[in-house]
Parts: C-alpha cells; sequence; structure tokens
C-alpha cells in the first residue's frame, strides 16, 4: 500500500482523548465480565509466549499497556508502543506504580522504525481490527519478529460481523464510536503467509457478544453457557475474537 494513513482516521484522533484513555481500561474490562475477558485475553497471550524471561518483546499498539505490562512482569524486556501520548501517559504510570521497567515509544505500527528481526516475539492485540492499512502493519508485525507474532482480530464468521456493520452505520452518522472491520481467519492467514510466517496457535474466546455477557451481568452464566456452547462445537466455527499465535518459518 502506499501513501501514509490519514491522520484524522479515527483510530488516532478517538485514542488521542486524554478522557478516553482514562477511561479505557474501565469500559474494556470493568465489571466482573470485563474482569473475566481481561482474564482469559491474559491467559492466552502466556500460553502463546510461553517463557519470555530475557527476551526481546514488542507490544505494538500498547494502548494502556495491558499486555506489556504482563509480559514485563514475565521478565521479558519489553519495549511498548503507540500512536497515542494520552494512551502511553496511562501505561506509564501503571508501569511506575509496580515498579516495571518498560520502554514507552510513541511509534505508529504502520511503520514502527526497528531495524528487522530486532524481536524475538512481537504482540499487537486489539489493533488490525481499527488501523486503516492493515496488510502494511501486518508486514511490520513480520519484518521486526524474529520468532513469533501474536495478534487478535474478530471474526467475520461470528455476532462480530453484525456489530460491526451496526458500528460503521452510527459512525457514518456522526456518532462517537469506534467502527471496526472483521475479518476471514483465511485473510489473516494468507497475510501472514507473505510475511513469512505460519500460524502455529488459534484460540476463539467466545461465540455470544460480550456486550450480551455484560447486560446480563453473571460471570458464572457466561462460563457455563460458553463452556455448552464450546462443547457443541459452536464457538470452534464462529467464536470471536480470535488470537492467533505465528511463527518464522525456516526458509524465510
Amino acid at each position: 500500500m502506499n501513501g501514509a494513513p490519514a491522520p484524522d482516521h479515527y483510530s488516532y484522533t478517538h485514542y488521542a482523548d486524554p478522557s478516553t484513555a482514562q477511561t479505557f481500561d474501565d469500559r474494556r474490562f470493568g465489571g466482573p465480565i470485563g474482569e473475566l475477558v481481561a482474564a482469559d485475553q491474559a491467559r492466552v497471550l502466556a500460553s502463546f509466549v510461553g517463557d519470555v524471561r530475557g527476551r526481546r518483546v514488542l507490544d505494538v499498539g500498547t494502548g494502556t499497556g495491558r499486555a506489556a505490562l504482563l509480559l514485563a512482569r514475565g521478565g521479558a524486556q519489553v519495549t511498548a508502543v503507540d500512536a497515542s501520548d494520552a494512551m502511553l501517559a496511562i501505561a506509564r504510570q501503571r508501569a511506575a506504580a509496580e515498579g516495571l521497567a518498560v520502554d514507552w515509544q510513541i511509534r505508529d505500527a504502520h511503520a514502527l522504525g526497528f531495524p528487522d528481526r530486532s524481536f524475538d516475539t512481537v504482540v499487537c492485540l486489539r489493533v488490525l481490527m481499527h488501523t486503516p492499512q492493515w496488510c502494511r502493519c501486518v508486514e511490520e508485525l513480520c519484518r521486526v519478529a524474529g520468532r513469533l507474532v501474536v495478534v487478535d482480530f474478530p471474526s467475520a464468521a461470528g455476532f462480530a460481523s453484525l456489530e460491526s456493520i451496526v458500528r460503521r452505520a452510527v459512525h457514518r452518522l456522526g456518532a462517537r464510536t469506534e467502527p471496526y472491520r472483521v475479518f476471514r481467519y483465511a485473510t489473516i492467514a494468507n497475510a501472514f503467509t507473505r510475511g513469512g510466517f505460519r500460524i502455529r496457535s488459534a484460540h476463539r474466546h467466545f461465540l455470544l457478544p460480550i456486550a450480551l455477557h455484560k447486560t446480563i451481568g453473571s460471570p458464572r452464566w457466561t462460563v457455563a453457557v460458553e463452556q455448552s456452547l464450546d462443547r457443541a462445537g459452536l464457538r470452534a466455527r464462529f467464536g470471536s475474537p480470535i488470537s492467533i499465535a505465528a511463527e518464522r518459518c525456516a526458509s524465510s
């Protein structure tokens, strides 16, 4: 893709707002269901990256630093980047409160600026769904990763497709929201293949919309229903978001 992303794209302007940064974690991970979502995400990430002690890890689109701090607690040498200084300000505060050393930098996911294969592992969560030029971002993730890339994305084969359509329509009407794209699994797999990586592991998180789970507000109900749907084989086909771990091919 040619040309730099437009600076007025919502993925820049929305997250540059200090009020958005201040409320980000409460909106995403507040309440009992939010805590359940955060724990599920952390568990999957930890299982994908394995032992990170002493490894150089890059967190792209770190936001308020949730993944970066998890990796730093595991002993990784973490560099975390984001285009929003407001989000990074919250991340720095959280790191200081825990006494964790993370190299926080303002950088754009479309042009990271690091040398090839600078990091053992690269993590990029909740970015591809929002970024203006997602293919360019995948190229950059693959370029700077020596061994492993972990990303997530909303599946086109689930309820996220409907929510995406609604959010895009509402955004076009002028509402302050975050319209996002959904992906077919094969589309993401092909993008990583072009970058010299193959998908090693994949995990589908939930079948029913998180908004529904939050409306009901019962972690016990959420766990029971999602486990039942998983046993029925539905989550394996339609669950979303999907987290993947892609490893560099020996020939690349």
